[in-house]
């Protein structure tokens, strides 16, 4: 039976909170919220809400690295110590059923006259052909027919599933922004005139926005109009994006299930998101999922799935998206499946080349484009703010960064030891992506959390799909569970329990 999702906004808007309170600066003994005061805003924010499909991964510090033996003798992920931020993280993959409302509203808004971006929206069909196998029918129907919605989407590359979290960001918040009355949905958006999350701080996007936000300002007097919404005001989400390779890494080992009570220490690495070094449900766990593939990944040459009439994983390629147990954040297929992209370009890792904090390569830093007057330059052909790279000159006078573009810095430039030369000597470059997780045509080796391959981020194949990240902005823990561990006999761990048991119970 296919089950039927239905999306409640009302879920994720709770945890925002707009209300006026009358209280006192502390340190200049002013009035906030009032007129007569000079109309300063200190609103009662409860916390960040909770965006769709995300699940809060609470942060901490964490062993970053192989934990397999390193069979292809690349030391490239040498294990070292790491801390990341609390950040969200999509509790499953994207699906097929997605990522076609991603190119159906495209092709509403752009189809007409920009016809080149349906087409650089296209996952690529082709990706499931292989010379010796006869795969047409994949290459016919997955993407599209009905059987396949809730598998995930493959034949993306990195630069379409990142167009696919700026479109994701602006649609989320849209939908915040009708469902508490502040704007109409403009069904008939078309080219430059959709609303993205940007123009519309910036007073750029106007159609159907609504001033329903009580404005204090002195200049605003008794008019009841109000204004529209500004980033301090908490309601609007930050960008959805791809997570970088240690918070994928941190969120699939999901250790904070393997802590001890009262102990703030980890009993141990993981191998793999669950405990053990097997790749089935242990006989510890309840009777009827005892001996159940953990995942769906290839046992060996030539199988893929096991026998018929008991196959081990119930898929010879991918897989439902809330397939198998989720790991111990509520996470679905943080190994197997597919493999997933990771914001992050590749290079080896040592102990070195990296931060202790967030690490990440692959910054390129931007700032906005605007006219003489200082102002939001036109936007571009898809409604878009214009962003610009930084040039080196412009930060030339900085402490913390030298240079705008960074992909490279101290690994790869011609000022480092470590140069590399793409097309001749390596395949490494700095369009370079890291993918992790492991797939449904992959062994159990790859599905390790700290095994790690690149291929170019306009490159795809029938193994590597996406899910999408979110910084969490303030506390560090959930704005209603504020324990230490977020999951500990919470409501939301029994029903994601539920789902599982519903799903694979045959």
């Amino acid at each position: 039976m296919k089950r039927i999702i239905v999306p409640v906004l009302g879920v994720f808007l709770a945890g925002t909170v707009f209300t006026s309170c009358a209280d006192r600066s502390a340190v200049t003994g002013f009035k906030y919220n009032d007129t007569k005061w000079g109309g300063f805003e200190n609103i009662d924010y409860r916390g960040q809400a909770t965006g769709p499909n995300l699940v809060l991964i609470q942060g901490g510090t964490f062993t970053m690295g192989m934990t397999e033996q390193d069979v292809t003798y690349e030391f490239h992920n040498v294990p070292r110590r790491v801390t990341v931020s609390s950040f969200y993280m999509d509790e499953t993959e994207v699906s097929n059923l997605h990522y076609r409302e991603y190119l159906y509203w495209t092709t509403r808004t752009f189809g007409i006259d920009f016809p080149e971006i349906i087409d650089n929206a296209l996952p690529d069909t082709l990706v499931w052909r292989e010379e010796l196998a006869y795969n047409e029918p994949y290459v016919e129907y997955y993407f599209r027919y009905p059987s396949y919605d809730e598998y995930p989407v493959v034949g993306i590359s990195w630069l379409q599933a990142n167009e696919f979290c700026r479109w994701r960001s602006d649609r989320v918040n849209e939908a915040i922004m009708a469902d508490k009355g502040y704007m109409d949905i403009n069904i008939n958006s078309y080219n430059e005139d959709n609303f993205t999350t940007q123009s519309y701080y910036a007073g750029v996007y106007t159609t159907g926005v609504k001033k329903g936000v009580k404005d204090y300002s002195p200049e605003a007097g008794d008019s009841k109009l109000g204004r529209t919404i500004k980033m301090e005001d908490g309601i609007l989400l930050p960008d959805y994006r791809l997570p970088t390779e240690a918070e994928w890494e941190y969120a699939s080992l999901g250790l904070i299930g393997n802590q001890v009570e009262g102990n703030e220490m980890l009993t141990d690495r993981r191998l793999y998101p669950w405990d053990g070094n097997t790749m089935r449900e242990p006989s510890s766990k309840e009777r009827w999922s005892q001996g159940k593939m953990l995942a769906n990944y290839k046992r060996g040459r030539g199988d893929y799935a096991g026998l018929a009439g008991k196959l081990n994983d119930n898929a010879i390629v991918t897989a439902n998206i809330y397939s198998y147990q989720p790991n111990d954040y509520g996470l679905y297929n943080m190994a197997g499946n597919v493999n997933e992209w990771v914001f992050d370009v590749y290079r080896p890792l040592t102990y070195y080349d990296m931060e202790d904090l967030n690490p990440f390569r692959g910054n390129k830093y931007m700032t906005k484009e605007l006219d003489e007057d200082g102002n939001i330059a036109e936007l571009d052909s898809m409604g878009r703010v214009r962003y610009r790279p930084q040039t080196d000159e412009e930060v030339v006078n900085r402490r913390n960064y030298k240079k705008g573009d960074v992909k490279n810095y101290e690994d790869g430039d011609t000022a480092s030891l470590a140069y590399y030369d793409y097309g001749h000597s390596t395949l490494v470059s700095d369009r370079a992506r890291v993918y992790k997780g492991g797939s449904w045509a992959d062994e159990a080796f790859w599905l390790s959390p700290g095994s790690r391959r690149y291929l170019e981020e306009d490159q795809s194949t029938a193994t590597i799909g996406f899910r999408c990240a979110m910084i969490r902005l303030g506390g560090d823990v959930d704005n209603y569970t504020r324990s230490g561990n977020i999951f500990k006999s919470t409501d939301r761990q029994k029903k994601i329990n539920e789902k599982y048991r519903k799903n694979t119970r045959r």
